[in-house]
């Protein structure tokens, strides 16, 4: 099964799947509203707003798995969202990222090793996943803000 085939659901439980951006490069991002990195959300909301028009789809991926830092329902992530941080980037349910409950779209993603080479579960929320418009994926650690030159260059790479 590739990416592109493996069932997703949006926060309102809608069904999708990366298929549907198929044409774009998406950065897959596990995200958490109760984070030490939650500001990263400004960020990414700066990657959509920049290059969106350009074919880029920030894709955010709420978790609970980490110290519990995304306690809320579906519409508490989606105000708290919208409110805190402008986001307007899609955002799927709430998902596992590791152990034995980990979502199959997680499962093929931690495969890709990072620029160390490390391959693996992922760390913390906001670990970044780029997935190119040629099927490649990067990925990008969570203290790695999302403004960071590597991620913008590898974005500038997909998108040229």
């Amino acid at each position: 099964m590739s990416l592109y085939d493996i069932p997703l659901k949006t926060l309102t439980g809608e069904p999708v799947s990366l298929a549907d951006y198929r044409d774009r490069a998406v950065l897959v991002v596990n995200v958490a509203s109760k984070c030490g990195l939650t500001p990263q959300y400004a960020g990414l909301e700066r990657l959509q707003k920049e290059y969106g028009e350009r074919g880029l789809t920030v894709l955010g991926v709420p978790c609970n798995q980490f110290a519990g830092q995304e306690p809320g329902s579906a519409e508490e992530i989606q105000t708290f969202c919208s409110a805190t941080y402008g986001v307007s980037f899609p955002l799927l349910e709430k998902t596992d990222v590791n152990g034995e409950g980990r979502h199959p779209l997680y499962a093929e993603l931690v495969k890709t090793a990072d620029a160390e080479g490390e391959a693996g579960d992922v760390q913390w929320n906001f670990e970044k996943f780029l997935i190119g418009r040629d099927g490649r994926v990067t990925r990008f650690r969570p203290r790695t803000e999302p403004d960071a030159p590597e991620i913008v260059a590898a974005i500038e790479d997909q998108l040229a």
